[in-house]
């Protein structure tokens, strides 16, 4: 009985360390059954270099790490079977080619079997469009900018009598602050604090691993939101929290007549009359993941952005003529900004760019394959996870020293492209980042009232990657009612 039992277990590890598939599959490793490669791959590393665990393996099957083609490699990880490519060709023809986003159990778990984003692709086109309508140019234009500009205006004020401001504090108030009220309209005070809260405390690294262990970010999160749970139905728990304040301000508002905020509007098809085009429980769903992910990309990124900006005196210093420019041709100096304000930070916007060139080490195109995919005599089996990495954000051949944080490269480039052969921070084909124009305009107006005030990062700040988040280590930045534009 021992013997036999060996002999499965053998069999169980050759079974998982050599996949079956119809063709040759990539080179690589699997690690061990179910764990696989994972604990290496979530190593905290320098945010402005790739992983070691991925450098060592491309050297290792490919010998060079500089080539932008055929870098790519099987592994095992999330408990399940992935490939990690660092080839840009191969990376849009994945994006292009399947639209099932390749996401961890932890994000199955805690977005729902039945979220909008993991259905079909008529969902997710559907959804993608009701969005477009909130956070594409023309919505930014005439719904968005305003708000965002008061919110970042008050925090920006309230920093600076106190002294001081956690950037990514703040800007995860503005992002829920402006997101809140556009979807949900005006809510009951204890309400919006209760909503807040969850969205704004929702631990990060929530996606990262597959089981609710402690120590792991979705074990950490769910400890944070709940005093009394059971491992068996933790993360269940807190989804239910949000869903069900969200469901109930909206079945509250719908039958009382209240308005909704102008997001709830354009997915019920009210504002043209067309009668509803999602239920009120799909759309809920829709909104929890939304705020989720929102709240979960821009305040790290921006963070990271500041950071940069206080390294790079003369990048500071341009940021600071820039900015100073636009208060003072303004007739009323306590003016708002419009889109032809944001539209005329062209400085701002080359910052913005390099910050999100130089801070892409994390992988922009994740995938589910549809289908088995053959790359020269490799065959990547259908049902794998892949994970396409800019590296090409990296390449000296595109790019001159391209580890130097330098805005002054895009001087000349089209600067409202999101996605290029070049440059894909936002992820590419049918799943391309719909939010990616508000990030950007949420960004530029951050650091338009962060310059209107005299600033520094406190020192000993740092910034540490790992897998899909930036851990700046501290973002707090030192702000005097002393203002710059003033002297």
């Amino acid at each position: 009985m021992v013997s036999l039992f060996l002999v499965k277990i053998f069999h169980w590890v050759y079974q998982w360390r050599n996949p079956k598939t119809n063709g040759k599959l990539p080179p690589g490793s699997m690690g061990f059954p179910f764990i696989g490669e994972t604990f290496e791959f979530f190593k905290p590393h320098d945010a402005l270099q790739f992983s070691t665990f991925i450098k060592d393996r491309v050297l290792r099957f490919f010998s060079d790490f500089s080539s932008i083609h055929l870098s790519f490699f099987r592994t095992s990880l999330f408990g399940d079977k992935a490939i990690i490519s660092m080839d840009m060709e191969l990376n849009l023809e994945m994006a292009k080619a399947n639209s099932v986003p390749g996401v961890t159990k932890s994000v199955i778990r805690l977005f729902g079997e039945n979220n909008l984003f993991l259905q079909s692709k008529e969902s997710h086109k559907h959804v993608r469009n009701l969005t477009f309508q909130l956070l594409g140019p023309q919505g930014l234009k005439s719904r968005m900018i305003e708000d965002v500009d008061l919110l970042a205006r008050t925090y920006m004020e309230e920093g600076a009598r106190n002294g001081y401001l956690d950037v990514k504090e703040t800007s995860s108030k503005i992002l829920i602050g402006c997101l809140a009220k556009k979807v949900m309209g005006e809510m009951e005070p204890e309400a919006a604090k209760e909503l807040a809260l969850c969205w704004r405390y929702f631990q990060s690294g929530w996606f990262r691993f597959f089981l609710n262990l402690p120590g792991t970010g979705v074990y950490k999160m769910m400890k944070v939101l709940f005093v009394q749970y059971t491992e068996a139905d933790i993360s269940w728990q807190a989804r239910k929290r949000m869903l069900k304040l969200l469901r109930k301000t909206v079945l509250t508002k719908r039958a009382s007549g209240e308005e909704l905020g102008e997001f709830f509007n354009i997915i019920f098809g009210e504002m043209e009359g067309e009668g509803e085009t999602m239920s009120v429980e799909n759309a809920v769903e829709y909104i929890y993941t939304f705020f989720l992910v929102a709240n979960e990309t821009t305040p790290r990124i921006l963070a990271a952005t500041v950071k940069f900006i206080s390294d790079h005196p003369k990048v500071k210093q341009e940021l600071q003529r820039e900015h100073e420019g636009i208060v003072r041709g303004k007739a009323e100096k306590e003016g708002g900004l419009t889109w032809e304000d944001y539209k005329s930070m062209h400085f701002t916007q080359m910052v913005i760019n390099e910050s999100l060139r130089i801070i892409s080490t994390a992988p922009t195109v994740l995938r589910v394959l549809e289908h088995d995919f053959q790359v020269g005599d490799y065959t990547i089996p259908a049902g794998w996870t892949f994970m396409g990495y800019p590296h090409i954000h990296f390449n000296s051949e595109k790019y001159e020293d391209p580890y130097a944080f330098n805005p002054w490269r895009w001087e000349g480039k089209d600067l409202g492209a999101i996605v290029s052969k070049t440059f894909i921070p936002f992820g590419a084909g049918r799943r391309l980042c719909v939010g990616a124009e508000f990030a950007k305009m949420q960004m530029a107006v951050f650091i338009h009232h962060l310059f209107r005030y005299r600033w520094s990062m406190k020192s000993g700040t740092t910034i540490i990657r790992s897998f899909m988040l930036m851990f700046p280590g501290g973002s707090d930045v030192q702000i005097s009612e002393d203002t710059e534009v003033d002297k």
